[in-house]
């Protein structure tokens, strides 16, 4: 039944992935905008899903890895929960969290009848105490999710390999119950990384993995098109020049290692450049870089950029 479902939602997957205007996510109420693929990242998410593999997205920062998750959930219908990895994160943390301590503190007030009969029954059933984590959640789930586990080099070198279980058999063991929770429907899993450390080879061979290239000129005019439709068309090619120019000097001092200007900071940048008036936005697009805030992020990049 999986497989077919699963064969369905590659069968309809166009290639486009576009909202309609206006529309908002159902889970976070944030308004969508087109999410433009190409045809190699397409046929990237479309393998994921037919093998029931991890995706593993890397690429600069701000060219989109992590919107892709969101945007796969919204066009094929489905459900989608977000794990945000923090240095301090634990592989458990996505499964579940239980409550010792909460636990221990109802033991306590029972102790000195300060509980109601129906709270003095919760201490009685461990799983009362458990919440759930974003992957804890998909293998509970009766639907297909899909799961974006962001940033995954964030975390200690051992994170990795802390999933290899629940990433390959998709399943784990709460500790506390005893329970064993198995997904009846193996979720979509998108991984993303910036690669601030390299990742176990033993979690590798368990992902797909896809580089997501920083778009062309003609693929950021459409980005930027679908964002900011009714904008003028002198205006967005002219920003759009410009932002090339800037990164391709960016791209002969820094190479491959450093950072350079990203697509979510150009769209960042032209939402500044279309508040003005146009007339000025162009003139100043021709001199000094307008806003240069919004593009260069440190001191030495001001110095260089901004003779």
């Amino acid at each position: 039944m999986v497989k077919n479902l699963l064969s369905n939602h590659i069968s309809e997957y166009t290639g486009l992935i576009q909202p309609q205007p206006g529309q908002c996510d159902p889970q976070t109420g944030q308004l969508l905008y087109p999410y433009l693929p190409d045809p190699e990242l397409v046929e990237a998410v479309s393998l994921a899903i037919c093998l029931q593999r991890p995706l593993l997205l890397k690429g600069e920062p701000g060219c989109g890895k992590t919107q892709l998750a969101r945007a796969v959930a919204y066009e094929l219908g489905l459900d989608f929960k977000a794990w945000y990895i923090k240095s301090t994160s634990r592989a458990k943390d996505g499964l579940y969290t239980y409550d010792a301590i909460g636990r221990l503190r109802d033991a306590q007030l029972t102790a000195s009848n300060r509980l109601t009969p129906e709270q003095n029954q919760r201490i009685d059933n461990p799983s009362s105490y458990i919440s759930w984590g974003a992957l804890g959640e998909a293998f509970l789930s009766e639907k297909v999710t899909v799961v974006l586990i962001d940033e995954i080099d964030k975390a200690d070198i051992d994170f990795p390999n802390d999933l290899l279980l629940e990433l390959d058999q998709r399943c784990f063991i709460v500790d506390e119950t005893r329970q064993m929770i198995k997904a009846n429907i193996p979720p979509i899993v998108f991984i993303t990384s910036n690669d601030e450390k390299d990742l176990p080879d033993a979690f590798l061979r368990r992902c797909l993995f896809h580089y997501v290239e920083f778009p062309n000129q003609e693929r950021l005019l459409a980005i930027i098109n679908a964002h900011f439709p009714a904008e003028s068309e002198t205006l967005v090619k002219k920003a759009i020049i410009r932002f090339l120019e800037l990164r391709e000097e960016m791209q002969k001092d820094k190479g491959e290692a450093g950072k350079k200007v990203s697509t979510s900071e150009l769209i960042d940048w032209l939402y500044v450049l279309r508040r003005y008036p146009q007339d000025e936005i162009l003139a100043k697009l021709s001199g000094k870089i307008p806003f240069a805030g919004v593009l260069l992020k440190n001191w030495d990049d001001h110095k260089r950029y901004l003779k």
